[in-house]
């Protein structure tokens, strides 16, 4: 039987297998809307045989965006677009979740296919962004405005009130940002982070912001649905946030009531040198799992049903989230249960007559 295709269950919530969308961001909203692009893109994974569908990055405050095109959910009028998208991920029997997150300095930044690097200006329609220190991502970025006690208490807040309207809007499962160099994890890093107050410098200052957002947004969230923190185990650079760092946050995190560490890497600096591969980053999730004790999911170059079941069979995590795998094929989890011999994977009724390999092809089916 492949654990795969097997149904995983976090509190009262089961996902109907472990294979995750893991959240991409697709830059097409305006005024953080979500719109048919967002509804297609997902729902298409549902269709496809994802157990849980992840939105992309979705920001907690208009600041808190990358571009000015990214989702958000920091007023009411953007729960409604959503709740059209978890009905739709839900009637395909998946499970609708959300990623929380605030860009801090790597905000306010050109979509990227329009070929530009570093930070759009306010007089083109861009803002200054926030950070923990005014440290610049890269000279091509503009540097922060160094966040206030009073600003970083805002930002609590704005996770807390984007988690309830999450819940509004028909999410089963929430995951807080805290990876890729973004906000949580510009003050998890020395890199960037260079405070000295109750916010920088040593290991529990710098955790404090994660732990506190985790915290309130877990205070909200339904007991009997889980909480998912996104990670990155190293910044790949000497000095920098890294996996011993990553395994003591992990353990805070499950005290305070967290469910699974999404456990990916880096995002913090450009000249961090990535040893890019097949799995490569599923070592720090084994290791998370094993020396932390919680539920770990991990991503990053897995293109291959046996390699993700290997992954599982071999307690390197709990689920698997994909991404650029499900761009190419959003059907992969059905093709997957082929290729493992699962039996399990029902394809849309739309779609039957034609994936059988048992059913004939009638005149009929090719009609348009």
């Amino acid at each position: 039987m492949s654990l795969l295709l097997e149904p995983y269950t976090l509190r009262q919530l089961t996902l109907p297998n472990r294979i995750a969308v893991s959240p991409m961001c697709q830059y097409s909203a305006a005024d953080g809307l979500a719109n048919d692009w967002h509804l297609v893109h997902l729902g298409s994974r549902a269709v496809g045989g994802a157990g849980l569908v992840f939105t992309e990055a979705t920001a907690v405050t208009a600041e808190g965006r990358i571009t000015a095109q990214d989702l958000g959910l920091w007023n009411d009028a953007q729960v409604a677009p959503l709740q059209r998208i978890t009905r739709f991920i839900t009637a395909q029997g998946a499970i609708p979740g959300i990623q929380l997150a605030h860009a801090g300095r790597k905000a306010s930044t050109h979509r990227p296919w329009l070929g530009k690097r570093g930070s759009v200006k306010p007089e083109d329609g861009g803002w200054v962004p926030v950070g923990p220190s005014r440290i610049a991502f890269d000279p091509e970025h503009t540097a922060p405005s160094e966040l206030s006690l009073a600003q970083i208490r805002e930002v609590i807040q704005a996770f807390v009130s984007a988690a309830k309207r999450a819940l509004t809007a028909g999410f089963k499962v929430v995951e807080v940002h805290a990876a890729h160099g973004y906000l949580l994890h510009q003050f998890l890093s020395p890199l960037s982070n260079q405070r000295r107050d109750e916010y920088g410098s040593c290991f529990e200052n710098r955790i404090r912001l994660t732990l506190q957002v985790t915290e309130a947004v877990r205070e909200v969230w339904p007991k009997e649905l889980p909480v998912f923190v996104r990670v990155s185990a190293t910044d790949w650079v000497e000095d920098g946030w890294n996996p011993d760092e990553t395994v003591e946050l992990a353990r805070r995190l499950k005290a305070l009531g967290v469910d699974l560490i999404d456990v990916s890497s880096g995002g913090t600096s450009v000249h961090a040198e990535i040893p890019v591969g097949p799995g490569y980053q599923t070592r720090f999730a084994e290791r998370v799992r094993k020396e932390s004790e919680i539920a770990t999911g991990t991503v990053g170059m897995i293109t291959e049903p046996a390699q993700a079941e290997h992954i599982l069979r071999t307690g390197q995590a709990d689920i698997i989230l994909l991404a650029r795998e499900l761009l190419r094929d959003p059907y992969w989890p059905l093709h997957a249960d082929d290729d493992l011999g699962g039996n399990k994977a029902v394809w849309p009724a739309q779609y039957q007559r034609a994936t059988s390999r048992e059913q004939p092809i009638h005149e009929s089916d090719l009609r348009d």
